[in-house]
């Protein structure tokens, strides 16, 4: 049962309100990072939102009502059921930065009994705020973000605590929905980016198709080994596309992971053997430098596939004519490091700044007049990442070359073994 008694006592002592010294949070920094995620700053009225704060307004019978949040220089009004006109006020002329420092309802039955707020503009102005009560909007995470709170042009006696208590109410009420559309966001985003990793896969095996058939129309009698690889790459897409629909409701990412032994050098081998052809039509090179005693590594084969192939066909893509592409894999402590180095048209800074971001567009372009979606480095660092490992690129400029890196741990943690240790 709630104790009533405790919490008037705990406001009878604010009749005068007494300021803090320091008015932002220690954890300021995250708190603002949690308001960012649910993107509400500087949008639209709504009328979900506008309601709560009537309620407020008519429960305690006061002018104003609103609905705020507290941004890093100033406060926001998502519901603004006042005579003010504006939308957002600086936030230390606001009542609401204070209130969010504490984790109880703030009551100041009369700010002109606190000589502190006297310098507030919202307090001293004709029609000011003589009278507030803001409960703060508390995320799951501990974070106060902003308030639910109502003021009025004259001071009022202590509200009892039944109203206090329904106001802290509609205050959760307020987070529940911030963090319902929150969730809903993350899960369409991730159907989002689930569809575009599947699509994104499915181009390879296409490509082999593709591939199969070309060689074929050149040498027909190679049709009967080129159908198993065509029948192979379809089985391929099929079993892909089966898999995603299979994962599509996860929310561990982990847990798209199918963990094997998988030898890198024959992995490797087939690479170089089936883009040969396509680097051919450029006259390129591929030199393969693969350790000789190169142990087995455990990932998701399909995984590190694409991530290879991905690799191998950008520096075939952006690399000119007449050129070499080196690949190397080799041992490094508890890790194996791969580097894929062409010499085409490299990077600059912009480009480096957003070389693995979806969609990003770069200054290099194709060579062969091929096609590019966007998304295959992008997919890449997220496939690297999901083995715990790492994957970054150098250039040393323009028409210099590029030099992509990846480090993979050769044993595969899940999830249960992080933090443990020998």
């Amino acid at each position: 049962m709630y104790n009533w008694h405790h919490l008037r006592i705990s406001y009878i002592n604010r009749m005068t309100y007494s300021k803090p010294s320091v008015i932002i949070p220690k954890n300021d920094r995250e708190r603002l990072e949690k308001l960012r995620e649910y993107r509400i700053l500087d949008t639209h009225s709504e009328d979900t939102f506008d309601k709560i704060a009537l309620m407020a307004s008519q429960l305690f019978g006061t002018a104003a009502a609103f609905i705020t949040f507290v941004d890093e220089n100033r406060v926001f009004f998502k519901s603004n059921l006042s005579p003010v006109p504006a939308n957002e006020v600086p936030r230390d002329e606001s009542l609401c930065a204070l209130a969010i420092l504490e984790d109880n309802v703030t009551v100041i039955c009369d700010t002109h009994n606190s000589p502190e707020l006297l310098t507030y503009p919202y307090v001293v102005m004709e029609g000011g705020i003589r009278f507030y009560a803001g409960a703060p909007l508390k995320t799951p995470e501990g974070y106060n973000v902003g308030t639910l709170c109502v003021a009025d042009s004259e001071p009022h006696p202590m509200p009892d605590p039944t109203k206090i208590e329904m106001l802290r109410t509609l205050a959760t009420i307020v987070v529940d929905k911030l963090e319902n559309r929150l969730r809903y966001r993350k899960s369409v985003e991730s159907q989002i980016n689930l569809m575009n990793i599947a699509l994104h896969e499915i181009k390879n095996p296409l490509a082999s198709i593709k591939l199969a058939n070309e060689i074929i129309s050149k040498n027909p009698a190679s049709m009967e080994k080129m159908t198993e690889n065509i029948k192979s790459a379809v089985i391929n897409i099929q079993k892909k596309l089966g898999d995603y629909l299979a994962h599509s409701e996860m929310e561990e990412r982990d847990e798209l992971l199918t963990v094997e032994e998988v030898d890198l050098r024959d992995m490797f081998n087939r690479l170089v053997n089936n883009f040969e052809l396509l680097a051919g039509r450029k006259k390129q090179i591929i030199e393969l430098y693969v350790d000789e005693q190169l142990p087995p590594i455990e990932a998701d084969r399909e995984k590190i596939l694409d991530v290879l192939h991905n690799l191998l066909s950008n520096a075939i893509k952006y690399s000119y004519p007449n050129t070499v592409i080196k690949v190397s894999a080799r041992e490094a402590g508890n890790y194996v490091h791969i580097e894929v180095k062409d010499q085409g048209q490299g990077l600059n800074f912009q480009d480096m700044q957003k070389l693995f971001t979806k969609f990003a567009k770069l200054s290099s372009k194709p060579t062969g007049k091929e096609t590019s979606t966007g998304l295959g480095l992008s997919i890449t660092k997220s496939f690297v990442e999901l083995h715990k490992g790492n994957i970054y690129a150098m250039s040393p400029g323009k028409d210099r070359g590029t030099t992509f890196i990846v480090s993979l741990p050769f044993r595969h943690r899940m999830p249960a073994e992080e933090g443990t240790h020998a």
